[in-house]
């Protein structure tokens, strides 16, 4: 790879979300302050599969243009990683969310947050820690003109784990934008040749709704512009400082997908299709075989994992056969590590 890129002149940075939920001060603040709330305190929010290494690997192969990685923790730092590292900008919770919604255990408010970050570039890209880059990617793959590239497709909400809060994300669309507007102005953004055949049908099957039935979620790397936070925050402060507040996930909040809709609903996006991308789920060795030949296999771009595994005692075999698949597609130290 080249590393030389013209894109407007434009910086992009990165941020991650990492959480050690091994760590006794954070296990002492989580059980001091979720202790009687209700929400969603699942050990799999929590827990550290050991593959963040093969990330920042990938970030120095596939993404060597990257101007800043904003790795945002509690407060806690993986022992490998080398903190001296010109493009790494460490950022704990306490750095840019008001002190009286912390310490805080869901993503939401932390992802609602993320345009408070010091230095953050008007352009990034927001990554979970289950998130993986496996190719080389240019910048025009994430921003172009620059706007995000992303797919408008709608959808049918359905009975996930996460559907009560993408419905709140709707409900607060709906306050702003009315569907058939939306349409028109972006037609042929959202009827672009470049969205996958079958997010298209299903957009064109749900038109008949009055209503935004929900949209098509990817679930990978985001790419976000900061004044996009900044808008809706100076549009929708009260849900937003409420969800600020929720110190674990509850069916009340709202997510970072409320930016992502707001940014396709005003057609400030540029089309591009997730062709070569994968989410999985991993609940049993077996899923963590499969996932490991997929890995492997050289046909995907990117890959995110999100754990389901719910027996403890198998947790450990599952994780290392992952990571041997990341082993074999980025066996190379980074300048990441120490």
């Amino acid at each position: 790879m080249s590393g030389i890129y013209v894109l407007d002149d434009v910086d992009i940075d990165f941020v991650i979300l990492w959480v050690d939920g091994s760590d006794p001060e954070w296990l002492a603040d989580f059980n001091r302050y979720s202790a009687n709330k209700e929400g969603d305190m699942r050990k799999s929010r929590y827990r550290d599969w050991d593959s963040l290494k093969y990330m920042f690997r990938s970030f120095e192969k596939c993404t060597p243009w990257v101007r800043k990685i904003h790795f945002v923790t509690y407060g806690h730092l993986p022992a490998w990683l080398n903190t001296d590292h010109e493009k790494l900008n460490i950022v704990k919770h306490s750095d840019f969310i008001d002190k009286k919604y912390l310490p805080v255990f869901s993503s939401h408010p932390i992802e609602l947050n993320m345009h408070r970050i010091s230095g953050l570039a008007d352009r990034f890209v927001y990554f979970n820690d289950d998130m993986f880059i496996l190719k080389e990617h240019t910048p025009e793959q994430f921003f172009k003109r620059g706007l995000p590239r992303d797919m408008f497709a709608f959808n049918a909400i359905s009975d996930t784990k996460i559907a009560h809060i993408k419905i709140n994300d709707i409900q607060v669309l709906h306050k702003h934008f009315d569907k058939f507007t939306v349409v028109k102005k972006n037609f042929f953004k959202i009827f672009s040749f470049r969205n996958n055949i079958i997010e298209t049908l299903k957009t064109l099957l749900l038109m008949p709704w009055p209503k935004i039935t929900g949209f098509y979620d990817h679930h990978m790397p985001q790419p976000f512009l900061k004044k996009t936070f900044k808008e809706v925050w100076d549009t929708e402060p009260e849900i937003l400082c409420k969800t600020s507040a929720s110190r674990v996930r509850n069916c009340n909040d709202v997510n970072q997908y409320l930016f992502r809709y707001w940014h396709l609903c005003k057609g400030e996006f540029s089309p591009i299709g997730f062709r070569r991308k994968r989410f999985e789920w991993i609940y049993n060795y077996e899923d963590a075989v499969d996932v490991y030949e997929k890995l492997v296999s050289g046909k995907y771009s990117m890959f995110c994992i999100n754990d389901g595994v719910e027996d403890d005692e198998d947790f450990n075999q599952i994780r290392d056969k992952v990571n041997v698949g990341f082993e074999m597609i980025f066996p190379d130290k980074s300048k990441f590590e120490k």
